[in-house]
């Protein structure tokens, strides 16, 4: 997976610069919590659930074998095929032989994250194949040449000045100028995106689970485009990572009970289709090929290790949506299809660490997140785990060599520690200005503390040490 996250301080930097993106920032900080909260206060018993949630995915995980082979002999009875991925560079190529052999030209694709971290579209497209996004914000996105910068909203970044402009510029319709009603840019990409869906020859997607018990991929979406990419043209590939596997049907009813609260604040989603493989005999819609690209990508690998508890994720945004960290900078200041909190966990595992060595750094270990996810995954705790790693990995420099070495004799003879201490308590206080209520801030530190202050303010220190205090307070 191809991320850009050895830029994330530039990245960061520059989101924090745009307006328009603060703008619908605020409207993710201050929305998407509210929704949430009134959806679980309608079910008293939502702890409960997502503690059943937890047990199923991790149930899933310690058979995942046992459960994709099971998957795969419903599938083989129904008269799809399944097909094994390692890598994603393995599962676009099998897409690829997938859409030759069924002389393919134009390909229609409803939003699939896994889709996004394999680059397919990409890789389709360098085939010679015409890939058209049916997500109305994935649409949007592919026409400018954009990465999602949300799970659920991957247009969030983009105004509708910017949205009228793209598609002025894209759809071949005469016109005075840029579209400026909302309603009329719908139903211009309507219009142009039926002819795609009748046109199509494979529709891609991908799926939120699937089911062992009955070889049913389960599809989740808000648009139903879903729904006319799988049975409109007469191949369907479905695209998606090995960890979607759930035990039953009664398994994947807690799962979307509590995906749909934690998304979007609702009961369920608007459209949730079970697909079971191609048409058969006698129905009139459907495919008449059914594939399942199962990709793995990096994930077996977190099987049994200290990550494994990611792999329970359900891609439901809701640590995204409660973030301060990505709330304040959006998805693409973290070079990577996955961003917030779960995004900083899951691209070291995929694109290496030495590629994304600054996400597990950005998070304030708040725990917001943790405390949202349906599926109660530590990512405090993984977000560390990460760090330490970090840290092993990283080369001692000179100069923190010296630093530790000072701190180390320091501490080895506390008359220097404790007169090192209560010149640099007294210095910082005079460095300090006057705040509210009493407080004094230090607003500007020389040399390293430079880069804490140059974002915030520090509160200083009384100008007595502990030491001191102690003393006084014992006399």
């Amino acid at each position: 997976m191809e991320t850009t996250s050895r830029q994330f301080r530039q990245l960061s930097r520059h989101a924090l610069e745009q307006a328009t993106l603060q703008h619908s920032l605020d409207g993710v900080r201050e929305i998407m919590p509210r929704i949430r909260a009134a959806a679980l206060a309608e079910r008293g018993d939502f702890d409960a659930l997502c503690d059943r949630a937890r047990d199923i995915r991790e149930r899933t995980l310690r058979q995942l074998d046992s459960y994709l082979e099971a998957f795969e002999r419903r599938v083989q009875a129904a008269g799809g095929t399944v097909h094994w991925a390692a890598t994603g560079e393995e599962a676009c190529r099998i897409v690829a032989q997938i859409c030759r052999d069924a002389g393919a030209e134009r390909l229609i694709k409803s939003k699939s994250m896994v889709t996004e971290e394999i680059e397919l579209n990409a890789a389709l497209e360098r085939d010679g194949f015409t890939v058209t996004e049916t997500d109305l914000g994935e649409y949007i996105i592919q026409l400018r040449g954009e990465k999602p910068s949300h799970i659920l909203a991957p247009s969030l970044h983009v105004t509708l000045d910017e949205v009228a402009e793209t598609f002025h510029q894209h759809h071949d319709i005469e016109r005075s100028g840029p579209l400026t009603n909302a309603t009329e840019m719908l139903a211009e990409a309507r219009s142009i995106m039926r002819d795609k869906f009748l046109q199509a020859d494979v529709g891609i997607t991908g799926a939120n689970f699937l089911v062992a018990e009955t070889g049913a991929a389960v599809i989740v979406t808000n648009e139903g485009n879903a729904d006319l990419t799988a049975s409109l043209p007469d191949t369907h590939i479905v695209v998606t990572g090995i960890e979607k596997a759930v035990p039953t049907l009664d398994d994947v009813g807690v799962l979307l009970r509590v995906l749909a609260r934690s998304a979007i604040g609702e009961r369920l989603s608007n459209y949730t289709t079970f697909v079971h493989g191609p048409r058969r005999d006698g129905e009139a819609s459907g495919p008449a090929n059914y594939h399942v690209v199962l990709v793995d990508n990096g994930r077996s690998e977190m099987l049994g290790t200290e990550f494994q508890d990611m792999l329970r994720c359900i891609r439901c945004s809701a640590c995204l949506n409660h973030c301060p960290v990505y709330t304040a900078i959006g998805g693409h200041a973290y070079g990577s299809v996955y961003s917030g909190p779960m995004g900083a966990v899951l691209t070291p595992a995929f694109a290496g660490l030495p590629a994304a060595a600054h996400l597990p750094n950005a998070s304030t270990f708040c725990g917001r997140c943790e405390a949202v996810c349906p599926v109660r995954i530590p990512l405090p705790s993984l977000l560390r785990r990460w760090r330490q790693r970090e840290l092993n990995a990283r080369p001692v420099m000179d100069g923190q060599r010296f630093g530790l070495g000072l701190w180390r004799w320091l501490n080895h003879w506390p008359p220097a520690y404790s007169l090192a201490i209560r010149c640099a308590a007294r210095v910082l206080r005079r460095l300090s200005v006057p705040g509210r209520g009493g407080q004094r801030w230090i607003r500007r530190l020389p040399l390293l503390g430079a880069a804490w202050t140059d974002c915030r303010d520090l509160p200083a220190p009384p100008g007595r040490t502990f030491q001191d205090e102690w003393r006084r307070r014992r006399s």
